[in-house]
């Protein structure tokens, strides 16, 4: 007798976000496997998940092909932060191009269903606020960030074309800013980076004045998100927008993380990076119309939990 259980792969599942989105799927009664090459990701990131006997982990870089049979594919695998993945950015490009050609591939082969995490980073620095998803975006193709924002739109390009010339069943969601329990402490995002700051009491960085926006989503609602994307009919491909459109100016951050921590640490302004977005806003009325999605964490109550993780796991 055959398992009616559908076997679901997560590459750069032992990530920030492939770690719980991996949990979300044991809860839901899948089987996991989940990929990674460790770059980014941590081993103690899935370490509770390695006895379930429904969960799998194998060291992986998907720039090489992956032979395996799955029903579903969450194609995570790149490093998400400038810190990491300006550090080697031809292998960024690598990641998000040779790594959507070789999972696509596998889709193709299996007749799995497979979903890109895509990313706000799309948009670039954009003329239009909120931006939707049939916003072209205002991107540098030759600029430092350009690895990053350059493959993950090839990607997305090549899952359309997939879908149209192989009958591949695609899933796009581009992410915007994500923060919570088990962020890289060195990952130089401003959520993690604030909160470090904070807690050892060295300074806190701003760069530029501060007035640049972002829309921060805590890591359960965009889960929970992915997965709903996931669950839909092969009509819904997407590209869908999945973040908080609550907006936040980067100094409002950084007095909230300050206040939250009782830190007694000062503001410290450095000049912007090239091509830093100046703002940061998602429309999500696709993702309320198709997949009844709305994120339900407010901002004090996620970094609450996000602080506690950090002051209990590094401090």
């Amino acid at each position: 007798m055959t398992s009616t259980t559908e076997r679901v792969l997560v590459t750069g599942g032992a990530g920030f976000i492939g770690s719980h989105l991996c949990e979300r799927l044991l809860a839901a009664g899948k089987e996991v496997l989940c990929v990674d090459n460790y770059f980014t990701g941590a081993r103690s990131n899935i370490a509770h998940l390695l006895d379930n006997p429904r969960f799998e982990a194998a060291r992986h870089d998907i720039t090489f092909p992956l032979y395996v049979e799955v029903d579903e594919i969450y194609n995570l695998a790149c490093p998400a932060s400038p810190v990491h993945y300006q550090f080697d950015p031809v292998q960024t490009t690598k990641t998000s191009v040779h790594g959507a050609i070789n999972m696509l591939g596998l889709a193709k082969r299996v007749k799995a269903t497979i979903l890109q995490a895509s990313t706000s980073e799309v948009y670039g620095d954009p003329f239009v606020h909120p931006q939707r998803e049939d916003y072209w975006g205002n991107v540098n193709p030759i600029g430092p960030r350009a690895c990053y924002d350059e493959g993950k739109r090839c990607a997305e390009t090549l899952f359309f074309d997939y879908n149209r010339q192989h009958k591949v069943a695609i899933k796009v969601a581009r992410i915007f800013n994500t923060y919570g329990p088990r962020m890289n402490p060195n990952d130089g995002r401003v959520v993690s980076n604030f909160i470090v700051q904070a807690l050892k009491g060295d300074p806190i960085t701003i760069y530029g004045d501060g007035s640049q926006t972002r829309s921060f989503c805590y890591v359960d609602d965009l889960v929970e998100g992915l997965h709903r994307l996931m669950e839909t009919d092969g009509t819904v491909t997407g590209p869908i927008n999945l973040g908080n459109p609550g907006e936040f100016t980067i100094l409002e951050l950084a007095e909230t993380v300050i206040r939250m921590t009782g830190s007694r640490s000062r503001i410290e302004r450095h000049p912007l990076p090239q091509d830093d977005p100046r703002q940061r806003k998602p429309d999500i009325t696709k993702a309320h119309a198709y997949l009844k999605w709305m994120p339900h964490v407010p901002l004090e109550e996620g970094l609450e939990r996000t602080i506690a993780y950090f002051a209990k796991t590094y401090f």
